[in-house]
């Protein structure tokens, strides 16, 4: 049952995606986005670990110490930040987000507020995903040009709405109109 549930879940989630993406005229990020969930090295530990309205990788690491899956999914998708996390030669080879390409900052913006809207339901609202920025940012790790564009976007989306959003992404945002 729960191997059911976890599938339902995610593929809930990969239509959001793709919809919303298809809006946007990113319709390769939109078909290809989180396919990697479907091979074993993810799809079997998010059927072991799965629990309603929880990542499954956070109930991996409260096992475990660490999510498997996770370090498979974030080395292979790169709407994830951590994804383009490497050395920084301009602070001294620290460790240090990069700066990403912008329809992966989209498609970014785009996963957060479906992943909000998958485990959020009927309580979602236009704020649920700056909330959760909000909430977990101290920990990110972004370059600065990347962070200003996510958050622009997200609180954009909590004050103006979906529709004024994508607008906004489509014809600024992907255009290049708005410097990024």
């Amino acid at each position: 049952m729960k191997a059911f549930e976890h599938i339902k879940t995610i593929n809930h989630h990969k239509w959001l995606v793709m919809t919303h993406c298809f809006r946007l005229g990113l319709y390769k990020q939109g078909l290809l986005h989180d396919l990697s969930k479907y091979s074993p090295a993810e799809l079997i530990s998010g059927c072991k670990y799965y629990s309603p309205g929880i990542s499954p990788h956070n109930n991996a690491r409260k096992k475990l110490g660490y999510s498997t899956a996770w370090l498979h999914h974030k080395g292979r998708n790169k709407h994830h930040f951590e994804y383009w996390i490497d050395f920084d030669l301009d602070k001294g080879g620290a460790l240090g987000g990069m700066k990403i390409p912008v329809n992966y900052v989209v498609e970014m913006f785009v996963d957060r507020v479906c992943a909000s809207k998958n485990y959020a339901g009927k309580a979602y609202t236009n704020q649920t995903p700056l909330e959760y920025y909000n909430r977990n940012k101290k920990n990110y790790m972004l370059h600065p040009d990347t962070q200003a564009l996510l958050e622009e976007l997200l609180t954009m989306l909590s004050e103006k709405g979906e529709a004024a959003t994508f607008s906004y992404i489509r014809k600024k945002i992907l255009t290049g109109k708005r410097k990024y």
